[in-house]
């Protein structure tokens, strides 16, 4: 694989790790085109601005978005309520570019100078207390940078911080390993049962919790409103 025009492509790529063009991160999806086992028009972050700079870079004519990857979208980033989070953890895991922080059992928030948009956090969520609000441009007069600066240092950003959560989890997965290397094989897998179903029962109680502070809450703005 030619390294350097992989990294060539990757620079293009806006770095959101959305997943939507089919791979599971901008490095990969940049790896796929240069090996031909992508096209150019399957980011719809990048959309027609991305393609027309991968087609000039490989020296091929440019072609429509593949809308069946995604339309693109104003920039945004996400938000959550935090009156209805209940600390699951689970946008926390989903979230490619570590952008959300919280712990568990207590109330997530979103880091939005570090938040690509790319959706990845919503799904998981199960109180759907996770959406995504407009980006407000910001001005950028005092060190003179241009749309195109300003785009390439949030991209390199992501990047790094993407780059660095893969580093993370890995060195976590080896950690994880050492304990069980002198423990019997099937042990493992029954402590990772007996997590699993914790997690759950956690989550179960949580949600009916909040669920009941919502309708206490409705009660009582019913009760202030007929007297």
């Amino acid at each position: 694989m030619n390294q350097q025009l992989v990294e060539k492509i990757d620079a293009i790529l806006p770095q959101t790790q959305c997943g939507k063009c089919g791979f599971p991160g901008c490095k990969p999806y940049a790896e796929a085109i240069a090996e031909g086992r992508a096209d150019i028009n399957q980011c719809p972050p990048g959309d027609q601005e991305g393609i027309h700079k991968l087609a000039e870079l490989l020296g091929v004519p440019p072609k429509p978005l593949n809308t069946s990857y995604g339309l693109p979208k104003p920039n945004v980033v996400a938000w959550i309520d935090e009156r209805i989070c209940i600390g699951c953890t689970f946008c926390i895991q989903s979230c490619p570019v570590d952008a959300i922080a919280g712990a568990a059992k207590q109330m997530h928030t979103v880091i939005a100078a570090e938040c690509t948009g790319c959706e990845l956090c919503i799904a998981p969520c199960p109180m759907d207390c996770i959406s995504l609000i407009p980006v407000t441009e910001k001005r950028n007069d005092e060190f003179s940078l241009s749309a195109d600066a300003v785009k390439k240092q949030a991209a390199d950003a992501a990047r790094s911080r993407y780059q660095f959560r893969l580093q993370r989890l890995a060195r976590e997965k080896q950690a994880k390993k050492k304990p069980l290397q002198h423990k019997n094989t099937v042990q493992p897998e029954i402590i990772s049962a007996a997590a699993e179903a914790r997690k759950q029962a956690i989550v179960q109680a949580a949600i009916k919790r909040a669920i009941a502070a919502r309708s206490e809450t409705v009660q009582n703005n019913l009760a202030n409103k007929t007297t």
